[in-house]
């Protein structure tokens, strides 16, 4: 029996340490989803633009992060002599489809995995409820899936595995690790005014990003 499991993470950066970690654990990249905010422009689909990386969000100089290492994929192919797209592995051959896509209510996010084909229709408004549809789809509750979607837009990142059914309380450990407690975030969220997901939103800005992930700073 397979399950699914999703966890919210705080930034690209939580998510890509818990995607590491369950990669070592076992699970195969085909199993494993990310959909992370780019509300701060961290990533640069093709290397133009704006593309800061998370651990240096004041870095103005265009990147192309596909294995999402922090690193310059250009700079690491040289070293290597390969190409981009085949510098490194881990991650790398989750995040090889690796693109953007805005999101109504959420804005634009990165997203690699077997999610993406359902999030794009989620963009076109071909799936009902918005991001909401594919969250529910791995499974989350409603609820759930608003506060996740929520916390997306806030500018965090969500990852989603599916596991065989023994493995999964040894996994869910793992993705806890550097996890969001959402029944804690959707309280903060509720205490600010915060009712539910609203798909017309306003997405959020660079700096509401920031400012927002200063409020979270895991201690």
């Amino acid at each position: 029996m397979t399950v699914t499991i999703s966890r919210l993470y705080n930034s690209y950066d939580d998510a890509r340490e818990a995607i590491r970690n369950l990669e070592a654990a076992g699970v195969a990249a085909g199993d494993i989803s990310v959909v992370a905010s780019n509300a701060d422009n961290w990533y640069s689909e093709n290397g133009n633009g704006r593309g800061a990386t998370a651990r240096d969000t004041t870095t103005r100089d265009t990147i192309v992060d596909r294995d999402l290492d922090g690193k310059d994929d250009r700079a690491e192919a040289a070293a290597t002599g390969a190409g981009v797209g085949a510098t490194a592995g881990g991650i790398a051959g989750l995040l090889a489809g690796l693109g953007i896509i805005a999101i109504p209510g959420v804005g634009p996010v990165v997203a690699a995995g077997w999610l993406v084909a359902t999030l794009a229709g989620a963009a076109t408004g071909g799936v009902a409820g918005g991001i909401i549809g594919p969250l529910t789809q791995t499974g989350l509750s409603k609820e759930d899936a608003e506060i996740y979607a929520e916390g997306i837009r806030r500018g965090g990142a969500v990852v989603t595995a599916r596991v065989k059914g023994a493995d999964a309380p040894k996994l869910q450990s793992i993705m806890d690790r550097s996890a969001v407690n959402v029944r804690e975030r959707a309280a903060a969220y509720r205490d600010s005014g915060w009712q539910s997901f609203d798909p017309k939103a306003a997405p959020y800005t660079t700096d509401q990003v920031q400012r927002e992930r200063e409020l979270y700073t895991r201690r």
